[in-house]
Order: structure tokens, then C-alpha cells, then sequence
């Protein structure tokens, strides 16, 4: 028993013919169709991969090359070392090694004090006393600055 397919055109006419279903030439059409779009999915999934791959090592490539030029533009700044004569003297060594024991942020924390005694001065009516101690704040920054490039870089800038 044949299956009917019924199929209507664009004028609305129909026709009637055996089931697609059960024809051989069509399965094997189907099944070669199904076959090529496997093929051709397989070889852009493949061509995707090896572009991915392709994309992946040139970024690699791009990211070493950036790295050995940011080494060699450090390594191109001058290594100086100090000359005996320029050398700090014991005052200053001494100083500088018992500063070093303070935290950098008490130079911070001097620096916002003075701020805000001087703020209390000038609300309290002495505003020659406030604008001595607000002067204070930016000494205390340097101060903490200088401290820091010490313990960075030592005396004779090490």
C-alpha cells in the first residue's frame, strides 16, 4: 500500500503522487546530503580551530615581544653607582637609619594632624598660630617622601 502526499501549488491546484518515504533514490539523495553537511561542518569546525590556533600564538607572540621590549627599556636606563666622594656622611647615615625604623604612614598620619590642628586654631580665632602649624603638612609630606625613597633605594641610592 502506497503512501499519498498531497502537495499544493501556488495556484492552489493539487497533485497527488507516491510517498517520499519509501523511494530509494530519495533516501540515498537524503542520506548524501546529510553526509556532505557532516563533511563540510567537520572541515569548518577544523578551519576554526586551526585559525583559533593561529590567533592564539600570534597574541602569544604579540605578548612576549611587548615583554622583551619593556626588558630592554629597563635595561636601557643607566645602572649608576655612587663615586666614593659623593658619598653621604656618618650624620646622615646615622639619621637616616633611625628615621627608617618610623612607618611611612606617621609622616601621613603628622601631616592630616597638622591639617586638622590648624583648623581647630583658625575656628578658635588664631589664625596666624593656624597658618603656622597648616604650613607643617606639606614639610610632613616631604619628610615621608625622602623616608621612603631611603628605604627604597638606601642612602647612596643602592
Amino acid at each position: 500500500m502506497a503512501d499519498t502526499v498531497t502537495n499544493r501549488g501556488m495556484e492552489g491546484g493539487s497533485k497527488t503522487g507516491t510517498g517520499m518515504g519509501n523511494d530509494p533514490a530519495i533516501k540515498d539523495r537524503l542520506s548524501n546530503a546529510a553526509s556532505q553537511v557532516t563533511q563540510k561542518a567537520s572541515q569548518v569546525s577544523e578551519k576554526v580551530s586551526n585559525v583559533a590556533g593561529q590567533v592564539s600564538d600570534k597574541v602569544t607572540t604579540a605578548a612576549h615581544d611587548a615583554m622583551d621590549s619593556a626588558r630592554g627599556m629597563v635595561q636601557d636606563q643607566p645602572i649608576t653607582t655612587p663615586r666614593p666622594e659623593h658619598r653621604e656622611g656618618v650624620v646622615a647615615r646615622t639619621l637616616e637609619m633611625q628615621t627608617a625604623k618610623i612607618p611611612s604612614d606617621a609622616w601621613l598620619w603628622a601631616a592630616f594632624g597638622s591639617i586638622g590642628l590648624s583648623l581647630a586654631f583658625e575656628l578658635s580665632g588664631r589664625e596666624k598660630t593656624a597658618n603656622f602649624i597648616g604650613h607643617w603638612a606639606p614639610t610632613f609630606l616631604i619628610f615621608g617622601l625622602y623616608n621612603k625613597m631611603v628605604k627604597l633605594q638606601g642612602s647612596d641610592g643602592q
